[in-house]
C-alpha cells in the first residue's frame, strides 16, 4: 500500500490548509493511498521520535512510504528522507530553522490547538542535531515561492541544488494555488492506485 506521511509546520496542525487539501485530492482522485497527518509533538527531539515511530508502527513488507512536508515540516522530512531512503516533497521548507526559530524563545501557543509550550535553547540543540549536511537530490522536490515572508528561498534552493527545484515568483509562506500543484506532487512521488 502507498501511504504519505504529511508533516505539517511549527505551530500548525493536520486542520492546515495544505494538509487539509491533500487528504481531499488524495481521497477524490487515489482512494486506495493512505494519508497520514499526525499532531506531531512540539519538540524536535519528541516530534522526530514520534515521526520515526509511526513508521515503525504502521510499515510491512507491502508498504510504501513518501513523505510531504511544509516549512519546519520539511526539514523534518528531510531528516526522514535521508535516514529512511523515501522520497520528499517539500514545501517552503525550512533550511536552518535554529536561526530562525531563536526569535522564538520563550512560551508559544499553537493557534490550532492552543497547546502551550516553550522553546529553549535545548529545542535549538535538537534542530541542529537533525540538520542534514548532504541530501540525495534524487529524492526531493522542493516548491518555494519567492514571496515567502517567513523563509528565504533561495537557502533551499541552494541546499536543493540538483533535486527538481520549482521556483515560482510571488506568493508567501503558505505556498499560494498550492492545490494546483498536487498533480506534479502525485507524480513525483510516484503514487497510484
Amino acid at each position: 500500500m502507498n501511504n504519505v506521511l504529511f508533516i505539517h509546520g511549527f505551530n500548525s496542525s493536520p486542520l492546515s490548509e495544505k494538509a487539509q487539501l491533500t487528504k481531499r485530492y488524495l481521497e477524490q482522485h487515489l482512494p486506495d493511498v493512505k494519508f497520514h497527518c499526525p499532531q506531531v509533538a512540539t519538540t524536535p527531539k519528541a516530534a522526530i521520535e514520534q515521526l520515526e515511530q509511526y513508521f515503525i508502527d504502521n510499515n510491512s513488507s507491502t508498504d510504501t512510504w513518501t513523505l510531504i512536508g511544509s516549512s519546519l515540516g520539511g526539514y523534518f522530512s528531510t531528516y526522514l528522507s535521508e535516514v529512511y531512503k523515501v522520497k520528499a516533497v517539500l514545501i517552503n521548507p525550512a533550511i536552518k530553522p535554529y536561526e530562525l526559530l531563536s526569535g522564538y524563545v520563550g512560551e508559544q501557543v499553537n493557534p490550532y490547538t492552543k497547546e502551550r509550550y516553550q522553546v529553549e535553547s535545548n529545542y535549538l540543540n535538537d534542530l541542529i542535531a537533525l540538520e542534514q549536511q548532504s541530501v540525495s537530490k534524487d529524492n526531493y522536490m522542493v516548491m518555494v515561492q519567492t514571496g515567502d515572508e517567513v523563509l528565504n528561498y533561495q537557502q533551499a534552493v541552494d541546499k536543493f541544488q540538483g533535486s527538481k527545484v520549482i521556483v515560482q515568483p510571488g506568493g508567501d509562506h503558505s505556498f499560494v494555488d498550492y492545490k494546483n500543484m498536487l498533480p506534479q506532487i502525485v507524480e513525483f512521488l510516484q503514487l497510484k492506485e
